[in-house]
């Protein structure tokens, strides 16, 4: 005859949780500044330099030396402005029951990696907004999976990234994408095949390393975009607009235009972000993120709006930057044994 074992095996019952990390992309894929952000407290700005593309002159032989051309150095702005922690409450009387059946030590484990399993959660999302609304221009179909076939979608963001004059050989860039794409690209054949590949990793481990010179990352935080409700907007300019610019002046249309939506122009290929829209309707200014326009617009040139779209990005880590830092401790020191912080990101000098 059995032992009856169920009401003990509840008290003697070993915890084995085992708590997944998300898939994190973002965040390796910025640069992190830890020491840089010590000082500065919640709220404050933080600048960050960037140089002008540089003119050259024509040099003249002279018998003194010339003076030089003045450069004008600009700058971007970092803030600390989120302060986030995860509380994990004990009572004596809590502890003293969990080692009574499975055990503090393992509960409290567990907790601790939720703990940071949220707020690396935290971070990534920003980071994954951050990016996918300052970014300069867009590829592909709004709505469609990239990768059904084949990865030649990620030569032509690589191209974009070429344009806007990105350092291309230094090994810092990367391409963050969601989990549906990166099944679609684990189904290529060429790069899971190792005679193809010429390596195993993919088929084996399921790692998809680079592609084109860029580290495919996965992140389970790859944002969504709703666009905005505008239609029927015309450029407005009578002389229309050149090359490299970003303000762009419409009218006539109706509805929001949101940051983030993507734009295209009558008589340009180019899908433009939208860094700076307006609530609408009638006529307003909308600002296009860096580097701007890269054909000329007429006046009167249409604009549409695309999509909505999953936002899968293309970046190189100067493009953003992770201000992080333990919290604050007042002089003489506090109450608190150990603290962990999540702080919002901001934009670095875009390349």
């Amino acid at each position: 005859m059995a032992n009856v074992l169920t009401n003990l095996a509840a008290d003697i019952y070993k915890a084995a949780d085992v708590v997944g990390r998300e898939l994190v992309g973002f965040i390796p894929a910025s640069t992190i500044n830890a020491n840089g952000s010590e000082r500065v407290a919640k709220g404050d700005i933080v600048r960050a330099s960037f140089t002008r593309s540089a003119s050259a002159v024509d040099v003249s032989e002279a018998m003194t030396i010339p003076e030089g051309t003045d450069q004008t150095v600009d700058n971007k702005t970092l803030t600390i402005n989120n302060s986030r922690a995860v509380q994990i409450p004990y009572t004596g009387e809590d502890v003293r029951s969990l080692n009574n059946g499975i055990g503090f030590d393992t509960v409290y484990g567990d907790q601790i990696k939720q703990a940071m399993r949220t707020l690396c959660n935290e971070i990534e999302a920003d980071l994954a907004e951050e990016a996918y609304k300052n970014a300069s221009r867009a590829f592909g179909t709004a709505g469609t999976t990239p990768f059904a076939s084949n990865f030649d979608e990620v030569a032509e963001v690589r191209q974009i990234l070429a344009d806007n004059g990105m350092p291309m050989n230094d090994g810092q860039t990367s391409l963050v994408l969601n989990t549906t794409a990166c099944t679609n690209l684990r189904q290529i054949a060429n790069l899971y095949k190792v005679n193809e590949a010429g390596r195993s990793d993919l088929l084996e481990q399921g790692v998809i390393d680079r592609l084109y010179g860029m580290a495919v990352r996965e992140s389970a935080q790859v944002q969504s975009h709703t666009k905005g409700t505008g239609s029927g907007y015309l450029a407005d300019l009578v002389a229309g607009y050149s090359i490299g610019d970003t303000s762009v002046h419409v009218d006539t249309g109706t509805g929001t235009i949101l940051q983030g939506d993507v734009v295209t122009f009558a008589g340009d290929t180019n899908k433009y972000v939208i860094g700076t829209g307006f609530a609408g309707d009638g006529d307003g200014d909308i600002v296009l993120n860096p580097t701007g326009l890269r054909a000329a617009l007429a006046n009167n040139a249409a604009m549409t709006i695309g999509n909505n779209y999953t936002a899968n990005i293309a970046m190189h880590r100067a493009a953003m930057e992770l201000a992080v830092r333990a919290p604050a401790v007042p002089e003489g020191g506090d109450a608190a044994d150990d603290a962990l912080d999540s702080c919002r990101p901001s934009l670095r000098p875009r390349v």
